[in-house]
């Protein structure tokens, strides 16, 4: 009888133990099966014609599913409809409003148009900005979200925002003009990534995602996104931008997507979801230029921000189609004879467009400089010339000089073919935004003129008779 009574005794306490174990345990996890697309674009570069179809396409879908529009950063620089409007950018704001984009991460170029432009449009904008390696205490600058979480219906997903830092080789800054972001301070991001490897869990995110400005295939030296699936394997995808590449494919795990650039395709990302996973995955690459449906109201409101008639003056005739490296030529010989100096710089980055045959109008000039860079004159001797061309590791436009390369010396000679000797003392011109990139190569009391770069370029064409005529692009420099 003790025996049974011991028995029934262990037998009450292991059952009272399971119903204990059973009270404590952890709510059932949400086995819901849930679906979400995702619209992203990446280097807008301020072009807006394509956003009447934008809205239709994100509107279709969003009675069919929940939504989420996103930027991967450069949304300004390159349209002069957005950036000569007298409040810069704000027409590409406004649009972005309409069609109720949800999150964008900075890019390089957000910084163009200096920091009190870019906090009137942080403040104009009805969507959240994130960038979590950028410290903007101290400046007028607001400072942007790290990461932030956003809910629709019951889909919770987490984006954290990133940008390149590889504008200046002494200096932790992104690819903008230096003097435009001496207030604010910039982390490399492969410095910063490894604090937020647990946000997912932290907000409980059904999904995480890297929105970042870092450019989809860096190397040893550069992070990329390629790198950063890599070496930092938190994220459930990247959404990438910087590069304007079209790129769909998986690094160790981990897809990366980005959708060209211009604003000339529309990144579509569709998900099933369930317990926290990703258990199936399409992305498409929409070509807006082929879509033939768009929003009324929308083309309406754009094609009232494109009716700028000073755009459309003719200020010079072009005989044939120039590349943009043909364009690099006339540009130098335009810049340096409106400054009236012996030679001139440009750096090959700084032309975004090619020339038609034709008009040319006040709009293409803008559309291949539309950084609003200053103008600054300096004389140097030709030994220091020589010193920055062999060490800037960058290329360069050039007129005025010949340029070659001897082994690993320079050799400048004057357009008769005469070798100038080191102490000869030239007036050089150029965009301020070499000055301050390569500051140590240069003297400090440059001489800083009254026009942008593309202002004394219209000016330039507007006083000369002669068409513009460049057959070849053979006055480009890089030390090899």
């Amino acid at each position: 009888m003790k025996n049974n009574l011991f028995y029934f005794l262990i037998a009450l306490l292991i059952f009272a133990s399971c119903s204990d174990s059973k009270d404590e345990k952890a709510p059932p996890i949400d086995d819901t099966v849930k679906t979400l697309t995702i619209f992203c674009v990446n280097d807008v570069h301020a072009q807006i014609d394509n956003f009447s179809k934008v809205k239709y396409i994100v509107d279709d879908q969003r009675i069919k599913n929940e939504v989420i529009v996103v930027s991967s950063g450069d949304l300004f620089s390159g349209n002069p409809t957005v950036d000569n409007h007298p409040q810069k950018g704000y027409p590409l704001i406004d649009l972005m409003n309409k069609i109720k984009f949800d999150v964008a991460t900075l890019g390089n170029h957000e910084f163009d148009y200096g920091l009190e432009n870019l906090k009137d449009r942080m403040e104009q904008s009805n969507f959240d900005w994130i960038c979590a390696n950028v410290d903007t205490d101290g400046s007028i600058l607001p400072d942007p979200l790290e990461y932030v979480s956003i809910t629709k219906d019951n889909i919770k997903v987490t984006f954290l925002g990133l940008v390149e830092t590889n504008g200046k080789e002494d200096a932790t800054i992104p690819s903008t003009h230096p003097w435009r972001v001496q207030d604010i301070s910039f982390n490399r991001p492969e410095d910063i990534i490894s604090l937020y490897s647990n946000i997912k869990t932290e907000e409980e995110s059904d999904l995480y995602i890297c929105l970042s400005h870092l450019g989809d295939n860096g190397n040893d030296n550069v992070l990329g996104d390629n790198q950063v699936a890599n070496k930092f394997p938190y994220f459930d995808l990247i959404i990438g931008g910087h590069s304007h590449a079209k790129v769909n494919r998986t690094v160790n795990g981990i897809p990366i997507f980005q959708s060209g650039g211009y604003l000339n395709y529309l990144g579509k990302i569709h998900l099933t979801l369930q317990n926290k996973k990703i258990t199936d995955l399409s992305f498409e690459l929409i070509d807006l230029n082929k879509q033939s449906e768009f929003d009324s109201e929308i083309k309406a409101i754009i094609d009232d921000y494109n009716d700028e008639p000073y755009l459309t003056d003719v200020i010079g005739y072009s005989n044939r189609y120039h590349s943009r490296s043909q364009v690099g030529c006339f540009y130098t010989d335009a810049l340096r004879l409106q400054l009236n100096v012996d030679l001139s710089f440009q750096n090959s980055g700084g032309v975004r467009s090619s020339l038609d045959e034709g008009d040319i109008t006040k709009r293409e000039i803008y559309e291949i400089s539309p950084f609003n860079n200053g103008t600054i004159i300096y004389e140097m001797s030709v030994f220091d010339i020589k010193k920055f061309l062999r060490n800037s590791g960058s290329g360069f436009y050039y007129s005025g000089i010949q340029i070659s390369q001897a082994d690993q010396d320079v050799i400048i000679k004057d357009l008769q073919g005469n070798t100038l000797p080191d102490d000869t003392i030239l007036t050089l011109g150029m965009n301020d935004y070499i000055a301050a990139v390569h500051h140590s190569f240069f003297p400090e009391n440059g001489v800083k003129q009254s026009q942008t770069d593309a202002e004394s370029i219209i000016s330039y064409l507007t006083n000369i008779n002669s068409q513009v005529d460049y057959p070849k692009s053979d006055r480009y420099f890089r030390m090899k």
